[in-house]
């Protein structure tokens, strides 16, 4: 069985490209073959900046041939049905069998494929794939149509068994497949010939190119922080930019560069974020003092010098760059100690969106509702108030608009210098925060407030103007807002109603003339003057609580939390506190994972299931009046006392919102409950005793409902 071996020797590709090339190539190629009639044991796929291989091993040597039987219209059909069967079986009419069959004659064809060879059939995949390969730009060369994402200069496809090597017939746009690749293009540009996939990555190997990119960019890591533990110091952890480097050069070779004395007391971010985005350098840190003094790059070649040429033309683009940087800061260190006040002006001109106002606009409702929150997330409300002001003042600052990937954390350094509190500072880097499931949640409670506030805003502004996510499509990232006051409200344990800030962020809104408020809403009827904004927000409320509910079952469902037992608690009152929420499921969950638990719901469901039939059938609510005195049968009198003390232990423990209390005194109704209607007949022939049984079994749907709505439950 035949090892194939595919190698497309291109221009350089960019960076980002390559590891989805890899996956495309390898996917493209690999169904290909199968779908034709070959397997193979394994495969896998490589990149350079100037190259894409492939490798697969024992590939079948032929497809099987394939003979099939195809049902065709009866005999007698129209000529061009009869016709267009055989066409599309392939086969001429005259070829067609007759048959019988249980409704009379057919025809049938009979459809023969011989078998094809591996060089066949590669030749044609590998031809498929290269024209219609996927990349996200590509371009064309020449007079020729081929599109590759740079000059596609020669194919390498071998297929090599016991009796050698042998090179696939292919040719595509005037490039012919053959057998010879070349290494790096300055150290080792000569072309030569390979035999197999060993072969050819040990003759690029000595050509000064490593075929495997998770290779080159252990071989930078290793070096690079060898070099910079012999000097005390430490390379800053960037795996993405490891990635990209790796996919610049097919030969590493690591440089450690010195950074300009004067550029030092810049913030170690700023630094990092310049020599990231402009050289794609590491930063290399002082772990005694936390400054970036070093950096390093990474060439492509060996040189006689070391690199000192090369790092030395790096050192003055970087303090060129750097420059620039230092720049930005002096300028916006002079603004940030005068108060931060043009920037916050001039936010009034930036636009956050036409129906919500600007920036200024949308600061002063955060502010506003950073004040209401205060006392909830235990926050000094002026504190909390001038923190939301000033959060985002470092948008109108130079650094932030050279790198906005620095917003936030240059508030913080501004905010600093501004003579502002730690708290204030600290609010303005992490008000952003979560920016996703795995980032950290704030535990500042200054922090915390004001991340809510800056949430609850940007949600309810969208909800006021009725710009939701649908579907698959979230623009302004809501979804993502949501996720992070849910995780804000419960990794902080905050008791609030939701409910009661969306109407005051409402309010504010409405005062603001923004928002769609009294466009036809289906669920407010019979408006009278006093109650039309009363009754217009309610219906936004529900419906972005709802979102937050679903926003919530998602989160929950991660952490093991059963979708009915979120549903059975969000029935309940005081659904829009989430923290409470989160704790009843919590404690029904627990709960269910008991055997106690799991069987009093049945017991509750069969109870309910009763009551409801009975109540349907005689035109009556049996909700009161279960008397002891009318009780007939021992397990009759022991539910009653049962009934009795698991209330005594329940309210109290609700009234406490302590659901683990109050869940485990209802679980303990299992016992009492699977007796009565083992040894009790509810239905009995006494009409009295009948409904008392009823209204004992109302008692047993009052207590459990108490708790969570149980009739959400599955099963």
């Amino acid at each position: 069985m035949p090892d194939l071996l595919i190698e497309l020797f291109s221009e350089e590709i960019p960076a980002r490209m390559q590891a989805q090339a890899c996956a495309d190539l390898k996917k493209r190629v690999t169904d290909g073959l199968v779908e034709a009639g070959l397997t193979y044991a394994s495969a896998a796929a490589f990149s350079t900046p100037r190259r894409l291989a492939l490798s697969v091993e024992d590939l079948t040597a032929e497809s099987r041939a394939v003979r099939e039987e195809r049902k065709g219209p009866k005999v007698g059909a129209p000529d061009k049905a009869v016709e267009g069967f055989a066409r599309g079986a392939g086969v001429e009419v005259s070829a067609l069998e007759v048959r019988d069959d249980k409704k009379g004659q057919v025809y049938f064809a009979v459809i023969e494929r011989p078998g094809r060879t591996a060089e066949e059939i590669v030749a044609e995949v590998l031809e498929a794939t290269i024209r219609n390969f996927p990349w996200p730009k590509s371009m064309r060369w020449g007079a020729g149509s081929l599109r590759w994402v740079r000059p596609l200069h020669s194919i390498l496809c071998l297929l090599t068994d016991e009796e050698g090597a042998r090179t696939v017939p292919l040719e595509v746009d005037g490039i012919a497949a053959g057998r010879e690749t070349r290494g790096h293009r300055f150290m080792a540009p000569d072309a030569f010939s390979v035999n197999s996939f060993e072969d050819y990555e040990a003759k690029l190997k000595r050509a000064k190119v490593m075929l495997r990119a998770e290779e080159r960019a252990d071989m930078i890591w290793n070096e690079a922080t060898n070099q910079a533990f012999a000097l005390g110091l430490e390379v800053v952890e960037d795996r993405g930019l490891l990635a990209e480097v790796a996919g610049l050069v097919e030969w590493p070779v690591v440089l450690l560069g010195r950074i300009d004395n004067q550029f030092l007391d810049l913030p170690p971010e700023v630094l990092q974020t310049s020599m990231k985005e402009h050289q794609k350098f590491f930063s290399v840190r002082n772990p005694k003092t936390g400054r970036i003094e070093r950096f390093v790059t990474v060439a492509n070649i060996e040189t006689a010098d070391d690199g000192a040429t090369i790092l030395g033309g790096n050192q003055k683009v970087l303090s060129a760059r750097l420059a620039d940087a230092k720049f930005f800061w002096d300028n916006d260190l002079r603004v940030a100690r005068e108060g931060m006040g043009p920037w916050l002006e001039s936010l009034s001109e930036v636009t956050f969106h036409n129906k919500l106002g600007s920036q200024r606009d949308r600061i002063e409702r955060i502010a506003a509702l950073a004040r209401e929150l205060a006392p909830v997330t235990g926050a000094d409300a002026i504190e909390a108030e001038e923190a939301a002001r000033l959060a985002k003042a470092d948008l109108s600052s130079e650094m932030v608009y050279e790198f906005p990937e620095l917003q936030g954390l240059m508030g913080r350094y501004y905010a600093a210098e501004a003579g502002k509190s730690d708290a204030v500072a600290a609010a303005a880097q992490e008000h952003y925060q979560p920016l996703g499931p795995s980032d950290a949640v704030p535990t500042s409670p200054v922090s915390v407030t004001v991340a809510l506030a800056d949430k609850l805003d940007t949600l309810t502004g969208f909800w006021a103007i009725d710009e939701k996510p649908t579907g698959s499509k979230d623009p302004f990232a809501l979804r993502r807002a949501a996720l992070g006051v849910i995780r804000l409200v419960l990794e902080n344990d905050l008791k609030l109603s939701l409910n009661e800030y969306f109407h005051s962020s409402f309010w504010w809104l409405l005062n603001e003339g923004r928002g769609n408020w009294f466009e036809e809403e289906p669920k407010v009827t019979e408006l009278t003057s006093g109650d039309v904004e009363k009754q217009v927000f309610s219906v936004r409320a529900e419906s972005l609580l709802t979102f937050f509910h679903d926003r919530l079952k998602v989160y929950l469902r991660d952490q093991g939390i059963r979708h009915d037992v979120i549903d059975a608690c969000i029935a309940m009152p005081g659904n829009d506190d989430l923290a409470l929420l989160v704790r009843r499921a919590k404690a029904l969950q627990a709960t269910l994972e008991t055997d106690d638990g799991e069987n009093l719901i049945q017991g509750f469901k069969r109870a309910n299931n009763i009551l409801t039939q009975a109540e349907e059938k005689d035109g009556v609510e049996y909700s009161f009046g279960a008397d002891r005195k009318f009780a007939e049968e021992g397990a009759e009198v022991a539910l009653f006392d049962a009934l009795d003390a698991a209330q005594a232990e329940i309210d109290p423990a609700m009234a406490e919102q302590d659901f683990g209390t109050a869940m485990t005194a209802m679980a303990e109704l299992r016992g009492p409950i699977d007796r009565f209607f083992t040894d009790v007949q509810v239905n009995a022939e006494s009409t009295v005793v009948r409904r008392n049984r009823l209204n004992l079994l109302s008692r047993i749907r009052t207590i459990c409902l108490s708790v969570a709505d149980l009739t959400r439950l599955d099963g």
